[in-house]
């Protein structure tokens, strides 16, 4: 009879370990240019590079519970989202003044004639896609002018985890100014941001106008708050709109959707650049945390410029998380922080 149960058991054993593994499933598409990322079995997110889009992205964001947590517009809009900032596209890394160039705001909608002044990133190689534990993506881009002239070469790692109710994503870039020097001038628009769901806006019966570093202003329009519950809290105890243009090591933004607390936060590191990052936290559902912005947040603060010389590397450490069934409170989130700076110290 234990001859008889010891292979079985030894099955069992192999395969909630072989399960174990594979927590983390990565699947990659390379005729589609995408990679999907599940947990557990369930979709979390789609690493996109399609050829007709200025940049790579997440796109969508799901929420452990299954609720998409990303806005639709442009990729795939829905009844009654906004449909301001093109560019506002998933999850994504850029930023909006580099070598002079704006990577933030390219977009389809930039007339030909005016796009010189932008830059775009371009993935150049699909380095790994590994399932496993934690699933880890790598990948290289070429961040470029309009005459294909590339700025900086970017290495960037992507580790996605699950536990739970909680779901995480870190974000290791390493800018190289692989063909000359770099620099990375002050601007709002940066760097580690994501655009949310309609749900998680905050409430607001005003119009605003928002003008970009090229002077471009947009309008975002009052509509109706119907299912709007957004609201952010940050590490230096702001809330709101007054998050804005302010320096946290994290930020939470909670909301409901369909009836299920959901709650998502942005870590920033201690080794980076500019450390703690600046906060553009929109409560139209813009959410994005900034190392390299000062003075375009608060004029009474220096200029701050980062020079790469040829040769030269900066790196950039951030994380994401998204919660159900709760919110992440403050104390939940300074644990968070304190566990991500001594996994990356």
């Amino acid at each position: 009879m234990n001859r008889l149960l010891y292979p079985i058991s030894v099955i069992f054993l192999l395969f909630s370990l072989q399960s174990a593994a594979q927590k983390v499933k990565i699947v990659n598409n390379e005729k589609a240019r995408k990679i999907d990322v599940f947990i557990d079995g369930k979709p979390f997110t789609t690493y996109c590079y399609p050829v007709d889009i200025e940049k790579p992205f997440l796109f969508p964001v799901n929420a452990p519970d299954g609720s998409v947590i990303t806005r639709g517009y442009p990729i795939a809009p829905r009844k009654g989202e906004r449909i301001d900032h093109p560019h506002h596209i998933g999850l994504w890394f850029n930023h909006g003044n580099i070598n002079g160039l704006d990577f933030w705001n390219n977009s389809s909608v930039i007339p030909v004639a005016e796009k010189d002044k932008y830059g775009h990133i371009v993935v150049t190689r699909i380095l790994k896609a590994e399932s496993g534990k934690k699933g880890r993506l790598e990948v290289l881009s070429d961040w470029k002018d309009n005459k294909e002239k590339t700025v900086l070469t970017e290495h960037s790692v992507y580790i996605f985890s699950g536990e739970k109710d909680l779901w995480t994503i870190d974000h290791i870039s390493e800018l190289k100014a692989s063909e000359g020097d770099v620099t990375i001038s002050d601007s709002k628009e940066g760097m580690f941001a994501i655009r949310v769901d309609r749900a998680f806006e905050m409430p607001s019966n005003e119009s605003l106008i928002f003008t970009d570093a090229n002077g471009k202003p947009t309008e975002v329009k009052a509509t109706d708050n119907t299912g709007v519950t957004g609201m952010y809290t940050s590490s230096n105890g702001k809330t709101g709109d007054a998050v804005w243009g302010t320096r946290n090591s994290w930020v939470v933004l909670t909301g409901t959707k369909d009836g299920t607390p959901v709650s998502m936060a942005m870590f920033d590191n201690p080794k980076n650049n500019g450390f703690p990052a600046y906060s553009h936290a929109r409560g139209y559902g813009l959410f994005s945390i900034n190392n390299m912005g000062s003075r375009s947040y608060d004029p009474s603060k220096e200029e701050l410029v980062v020079k790469i010389p040829k040769g030269g590397s900066i790196k950039l450490i951030h994380r994401f998380c998204v919660q159900s069934g709760s919110a992440i409170t403050s104390a939940e989130a300074e644990k968070i922080f304190k566990s991500f700076s001594e996994e990356y110290k």
